[in-house]
């Protein structure tokens, strides 16, 4: 499996990211010890949770992905073999949220716990948190990094602006920075970062590890009416992607997708891949048999005139495509 450096942080990563929303959700605990077998056999080892997966469920608390995850690897005793991406912030409960230093400190305590182990790979500060001075956070990881319990940090959903911001307490305080930024970023959600952050992440040497790779997998075709929402429980969030543009770009993966002889998903991914200053972007699956779409995507090579023709077929007014 090809690996990337996240950003300076000194830690290679696959070129995917292996999603693990859907533990505690979508999948039970023994189907998702079988799709992180068979990920992990493939050499994707980079995989990406939060605190809060998935307390959207009824009956959920929130650290349920954390927990299964951290009890596969004490079955597996592969522990230092795994990159663990977490993130802390959205709020759990009223008195369990934001990025203070004393809110950090308990929430790290309790993803490690949940999850087996004595230090996180990628701490990440899943939503802004303005309440709280950034320096105060980067104090935080600060301590937490000294300690030997997390190995660097990054954000996520953060606009341009206050990564600028971030970035510079760092700087100028000698702090730790954000080696990473997680934006949304697929074929159908571009204008966000392409029009704002990507330029900051560029330029600043982050590592980049999109999720809704798959715009929650409506890039892989399987929802082209209002009768297909019924599909799964991703289905009702479909509504907003079924317009002009967002056939337009069906009937293009459609169209590669046949010329490869492969899958939608694969080539939806397989332009992620391709795409400057993208170091990992993040695909979850719910059988091995998506498990092996996200393998086969890793490689494979798009021509020129495919990246083009996804490109076009993405733009919007807003970010008119950039060619890799």
């Amino acid at each position: 499996m090809e690996k990337r450096q996240l950003g300076r942080s000194g830690i290679e990563v696959p070129i995917l990211c292996f999603g693990g929303n859907v533990f505690g959700w979508t999948v039970d605990e023994p189907t998702s010890f079988r799709l992180l077998d068979a990920a992990f056999a493939a050499g994707l080892n980079f995989i990406d949770t939060a605190d809060m997966y998935s307390i959207w469920v009824p009956g959920n608390q929130g650290g349920e992905s954390e927990t299964i995850i951290g009890n596969w690897m004490k079955a597996r005793g592969n522990r230092e073999k795994v990159i663990i991406a977490s993130k802390v912030g959205v709020e759990l409960s009223p008195d369990r949220k934001g990025l203070s230093k004393a809110y950090i400190r308990k929430a790290v305590e309790a993803s490690l716990k949940r999850l087996r182990t004595d230090y996180i790979d990628l701490y990440q500060s899943h939503i802004d948190d303005k309440a709280t001075a950034l320096e105060e956070t980067l104090e935080a990881y600060g301590d937490l990094i000294r300690e030997g319990k997390v190995r660097t940090i990054g954000a996520s959903n953060y606009s341009a602006e206050r990564l600028r911001e971030a970035l510079a307490v760092s700087a100028r305080t000698g702090l730790p920075r954000y080696e990473s930024l997680q934006p949304e970023y697929n074929l159908y959600d571009r204008e966000n970062f392409e029009s704002s952050a990507q330029q900051v992440c560029r330029s600043s040497g982050l590592g980049v590890i999109s999720y809704s790779s798959l715009a929650s997998r409506f890039l892989t075709g399987k929802y082209r009416s209002e009768h297909d929402f019924g599909k799964s429980p991703r289905g009702h969030g479909m509504g907003k992607y079924l317009n002009d543009r967002g056939l337009r770009i069906l009937k293009t993966l459609d169209r590669i997708a046949r010329k490869h002889k492969t899958g939608q998903a694969q080539i939806a991914l397989a332009w992620l891949l391709a795409r400057p200053g993208l170091t990992s972007p993040i695909a979850s699956a719910t059988t091995v048999e998506q498990v092996h779409d996200l393998i086969a995507a890793t490689k494979l090579t798009l021509e020129r005139s495919d990246i083009d023709a996804l490109d076009e077929a993405s733009a919007t007014k807003a970010v008119q495509f950039e060619p890799a």
